[in-house]
């Protein structure tokens, strides 16, 4: 069993999590999978920003949990979603942290997902 190591987002690797103003779409194979206006923007770093969408507003009928997992040393162990409806490029498009460290508490059971493994992801006004 190994121990998997945490660390502090700070100057060298901020992190930061705010509510999108905004309205989010996410569409696969002609379905309507989230459709949220409650969404956070996570900024990590230099990579680019992504929205948290909460579970509630997932159209959970559409998805289906894997065994995949991974790690992120700041954000903690992550979960994976297929959504079965888009074959194998939808295969674990989704990641989810279900229990996230402290510094990211506010993503908890909220959904991500890949833009290559979805038609869109719509950033629509209110």
């Amino acid at each position: 069993m190994s121990v998997q190591s945490m660390k502090i987002p700070g100057p060298d690797h901020p992190i930061t999590v705010t509510h999108n103003a905004g309205r989010i779409v996410v569409k696969l194979g002609g379905h309507v999978v989230a459709d949220s206006r409650h969404v956070l923007t996570l900024k990590e770093a230099s990579y680019p920003a992504v929205y948290y969408i909460p579970r509630t507003d997932v159209d959970m009928t559409l998805v289906e949990r894997t065994d995949h997992k991974s790690h992120c040393p700041y954000k903690g162990e992550a979960s994976y979603f297929s959504i079965p409806v888009g074959g194998e490029r939808s295969r674990n498009a989704i990641w989810t942290y279900e229990e996230p460290y402290a510094a990211v508490s506010e993503i908890k059971m909220h959904f991500a997902f890949y833009p290559d493994r979805v038609d869109s992801i719509e950033e629509l006004p209110v």
